[in-house]
């Protein structure tokens, strides 16, 4: 049972290599696609929240969203009462690539569950948030300088 999370490792592995390959060709580089679902997700997002869904650091979410700013995917525009604060928003760009990263992930999604019935989803959907909550737990002890006890 120690190794029960490595099929999971080399499932996420495995997808995120597909979706770097296929994105590729809309001049999304490695992991990219992630970050503009998310902001398609939740339009005006600051770059703190976004680095704690996808749960990167501040300065990688950063580097990420400059290449995406930079390549017109997405754009920062200032909060309407606090002018030191950016919100993060797709550009038409973003947006016309956007329902095609929905489609590659909704296929990834199907694929991956294949042969597994309506009931076998549910569990396994309810078993990982459950372990997103454990993993998240660490994640946020981690990220604030804390040390974990093995």
């Amino acid at each position: 049972m120690s190794e029960i999370l490595r099929p999971l490792g080399v499932i996420v592995r495995s997808l995120d290599s597909i979706s770097n390959i296929e994105f590729k060709e809309f001049d999304l580089t490695k992991g990219q696609y992630l970050y503009v679902v998310r902001i398609a997700e939740n339009p005006g997002i600051i770059l703190e929240n976004l680095a704690n869904i996808i749960k990167v650091d501040k300065t990688t979410a950063a580097r990420a969203l400059q290449k995406l700013e930079k390549n017109d995917f997405i754009e920062r525009k200032n909060d309407e009462t606090n002018k030191k604060i950016k919100k993060l928003f797709l550009t038409k760009k973003g947006r016309s690539v956007y329902p095609m990263i929905k489609r590659e992930n909704d296929y990834s999604n199907q694929m991956a569950l294949t042969g597994l019935t309506d009931n076998e989803k549910k569990q396994i959907h309810d078993l990982l948030l459950k372990v997103e909550k454990n993993v998240e737990a660490d994640w946020d002890l981690v990220k604030k300088g804390g040390k974990r006890k093995y």
